[in-house]
């Protein structure tokens, strides 16, 4: 029997994969991204009578779902979930055939997936007709963890996240842990969403969404783009007396998460909960602050969020270049920190980072300003981090030793 939490466990990332609006795998994200493009529409799955047209990062017509028959009327969430998956495992040069007989778990964030949202089921319910259960049942089999497990004849613990936009993060890092505890032989997680007629609302209703492209850290921000997609991770153990090989990615070097309970929605202005995830995480990676060598930071472009962020980084981590990826994705919720987590992998193993999109206008009451133009940047670690709605803040290190 394997030792229990053997201190001697890294964790080693095996592969990733990613679906979004930017682009339907790593490499259309990667090469998007850097030629400054983004893919911004308006919703077109469901209709609404704003009198202003609020803008989205929609996925592409072009996806193409891979679920078996097995798995057969999901919600888009955990297709999108699965595909990313079988991404993750093709880039980790896994058959997923190679999982039987092997300890695998799944963790996997989300908000939107966890929610029952079908409006002509309501509605009929609520006028006294008998509706069909059909859309419960879709609902119920698309559990985004256990739609995995499924699709892959999968053993291990299996697990959804639900904890706001910090979601995707919080199940990188717990699966994480179930490595270094000594549960599993392999770990698949990640975090997926869809766009959302209740969460499009939602966001218009609170006054965060903006109607122009998202500008993360600019000093004329107005809010949010809801975005829509899921990114996975393939982690397994690694001894510490191993040094990165080929076949591995990177290391999972760090979790930190804390809750500052200050709001419903609103971050605490003083950032603490943020400090202490990322004290937390630079802890337990070993590493020491020179050695992050940038910052993949949550950058929703609502006014408060991009605040705090900015207070926490300039405290914690001074002088660190950072920049926002959701200028390129929108903010996917459940799947924003998986997603980060994977482009934050890239670009450590490409060494380089790209420019915060949207941004043009320095806030000067802000003590810094996100990356503006693509630079080569050598560098053994780096952190995506996440602030969540409820005060919930995750942050994760990723290093190349």
């Amino acid at each position: 029997m394997k030792e229990i939490g053997t201190k001697n466990i890294r964790v080693g990332v095996l592969g990733t994969g990613c679906v979004s609006a930017l682009g339907l795998n790593i490499d259309e994200c990667m090469s998007n991204m850097f030629a400054g493009k983004r893919n911004i529409t308006f919703p077109t799955r469901f209709l609404t009578d704003h009198s202003v047209k609020y803008p989205v990062f929609q996925i592409s017509d072009k996806f193409n779902s891979q679920v078996s028959p097995k798995n057969k009327d999901l919600t888009l969430t955990a297709q999108l979930g699965i595909a990313a998956v079988y991404q993750a495992l093709g880039n980790a040069g896994i058959d997923p055939c190679d999982l039987k007989n092997k300890r695998v778990g799944v963790c996997m964030g989300t908000t939107v997936g966890c929610a029952l949202n079908h409006d002509q089921f309501y509605i009929d319910y609520k006028q006294g007709k008998n509706p069909g259960m059909d859309p419960v049942k879709r609902f119920l089999n698309s559990n985004p963890a256990a739609s995995v497990a499924r699709e892959f004849d999968l053993a291990g613990p299996v697990q959804t996240i639900v904890n706001a936009c910090a979601s995707g993060t919080d199940a990188i890092g717990i699966g994480a842990l179930w490595i270094k505890a000594g549960l599993c032989d392999l770990v698949i997680a990640g975090g997926t969403d869809e766009l959302c007629k209740v969460t499009y609302n939602g966001f218009i209703s609170l006054m965060i969404a903006d109607k122009d492209p998202c500008k993360p850290f600019d000093k004329k921000r107005n809010g949010l783009n809801l975005g829509e997609g899921a990114a996975a991770l393939i982690l397994e153990p690694v001894s510490k007396k191993t040094s990165i090989s080929s076949h591995h990615k990177c290391f999972f070097a760090g979790y930190g998460s804390a809750c500052d309970a200050y709001h419903l929605t609103a971050p605490k202005p003083d950032g603490q909960g943020l400090k202490k995830a990322l004290g937390q995480a630079i802890m337990q990676s070993g590493l020491d602050k020179s050695d992050i060598g940038f910052i993949n930071a949550h950058g929703t472009g609502t006014k408060d969020n991009d605040k705090v962020e900015d207070l926490a980084l300039s405290e914690v981590l001074p002088g660190i270049p950072f920049f926002s990826t959701k200028g390129y994705t929108g903010h996917t919720l459940g799947a924003a920190g998986a997603i980060e987590a994977v482009f934050t992998i890239q670009h450590l193993i490409n060494e380089k980072i790209p420019a915060s999109i949207g941004f043009s206008n320095k806030d000067d009451t802000l003590k810094s300003s996100p990356v503006v133009k693509a630079q080569k940047l050598s560098c053994k670690a780096a952190i995506s981090e996440s602030v969540a709605f409820g005060g919930n803040n995750s942050t994760l290190i990723f290093s190349r030793i």
